[in-house]
Formats: C-alpha cells, structure tokens, sequence
C-alpha cells in the first residue's frame, strides 16, 4: 500500500494565510512564506497554496507569492485559484508549482483539463472539487464556494478521472472548518467510483480523524489547515499517531 499523505492547505486572500468555517467567517492565519517554512520543516508531504477569492474576484492567481514559497520550501507545491487557461498553468509551473488545482474553469470548461493533462502530464494536474449536500445528492460548487451549479460530484469526479486528471481534492463545505471530521461518506462515494488519488479536505479536528478518512474511506491524503495553522497538532504528530493504528506513512 502506498504511504499516505499528509498536507497542510493554505488558503490565501490578499496575500495572507486565512482559514474560516464552511467557507465563511475568514480570519488571519499568518504570512504565507513564513507558514509554508513551518510546514516545510514538519515534513508535510506536500503543500497546497488555494487563492481561494482569485475566481470570484476574475482575477489570476498570485504568481509572485507562488514564486516567493516555492524558493523557500522543498516539498511538493499545488497551487489553484483564479486558472482559466494552459497559459495560467505555464506560468504556476514555471512560478515553481508541482501541480496545478483546477475547479472553476474546469467546471466551466472541461477540455481544458484533457487538454492540461495531456500537454503537462495528468501528474500535474489536480480536479478540485467542493461539494455540499442536497438531499440525496452532493451538489458541486465553484468560485470559491459561493456558486452552486447543476453538477453531482460524483458523477463529476468519475468525469474528471476521465478527462485526465491525475489527483482529487476533495473538500466536503459542510464540514469545512468544523473540526467535527471528514466526511466519510462524501469521500468514499467518490474513492469508490475513481481510480485516481483522493485528496480528503474539510473538518478534521483532531488524530482519530484522519485515521477515520483513511481506513474507512479509503482517502489517500487528508488536507487540513485550523489544527495545523493554530498549531493544535503538527504534521509529525499526525503521522506518528497514524503509523501506530497501522496506517503507512512516510516519517
């Protein structure tokens, strides 16, 4: 079995780290730069930088600090926010990313994560999807959670897969910044139906869920942000706990 990742989310408005509870209520988490160094030197397996207003806002992501973090930090980088086009992924990639994180423009325009995939490579392209529930169904969201569109996200995860993309990132917007844990059942709806990496996200609060997402959801990385931001836990602390319920990790 591969080992599971664990990776702090920096979600990023105005050039500051900011976290909120179901993608409302954003307060202050720190610099940016500085708060990726911290996670760097964790040994985080991988970072994920989200300007989570760029969409909404109609404006490109803030390649400068991407350029800035990645200079600083020597893990894996993905960076999503405010991408419409192959050129927008050219520039993050070349600004130092990894990976890139599409969901707005993806929603909007499928072709380009065929065409992403197939002109870098589905290893760097990243569908991330945010979904909440409607009765009997999760319902996608786009712009930075403030659109709901006529998309269920499973279907549209197995589309995903299909077009190309590499990873999934996940985020359950119910649970978003609850600290009350995963949604399980969003998550392996969706680990069910895809053959491509899951990236859980939204509402750990503490060890016993990331152990949850992984051996009952089977998620292949959980995201988190508050316990890591507000340092509750570290990353090492995670993985330590995890590796004794049996859980591979790389320590």
């Amino acid at each position: 079995m591969l080992a599971k990742r664990i990776i702090p989310c920096l979600d990023i408005k105005e050039c500051r780290v900011v976290k909120g509870v179901k993608f409302q209520g954003l307060r202050d988490a720190g610099d940016p730069v500085e708060v990726a160094k911290v996670y760097d030197h964790q040994q985080a397996d991988e970072l994920v930088f989200l300007d989570i207003t760029a969409s909404f806002e109609r404006r490109k992501t803030l390649v400068e600090l991407v350029d800035k973090i990645a200079q600083n930090i020597f893990m894996p980088f993905t960076v999503g926010g405010g991408i419409t086009d192959i050129n927008d992924i050219k520039d993050l990639l070349n600004a130092g990313a990894d990976k890139v994180s599409i969901n707005t423009a993806g929603v909007r325009f499928p072709d380009l994560i065929r065409d992403a995939a197939l002109k870098f490579g589905s290893q760097c392209i990243v569908a991330a999807i945010d979904a909440k529930k409607n009765e009997d169904y999760w319902q996608v969201y786009i712009n930075g959670g403030r659109t709901p569109v006529e998309l269920d996200a499973v279907k549209w995860a197995e589309k995903v897969a299909e077009l190309g993309a590499g990873e999934i990132l996940l985020t359950s917007m119910d649970y978003d910044g609850t600290k009350d844990g995963f949604d399980l059942g969003l998550t392996k709806a969706i680990t069910e139906r895809v053959n491509i990496p899951v990236i859980a996200s939204g509402g750990a609060g503490n060890l016993e869920h990331f152990y949850q997402v992984f051996a009952e959801a089977g998620a292949d990385a959980g995201l988190a942000a508050s316990i890591f931001h507000y340092q509750e836990y570290s990353v090492k602390q995670v993985k330590e706990y995890l590796k004794e319920k049996g859980i591979p990790v790389r320590l």
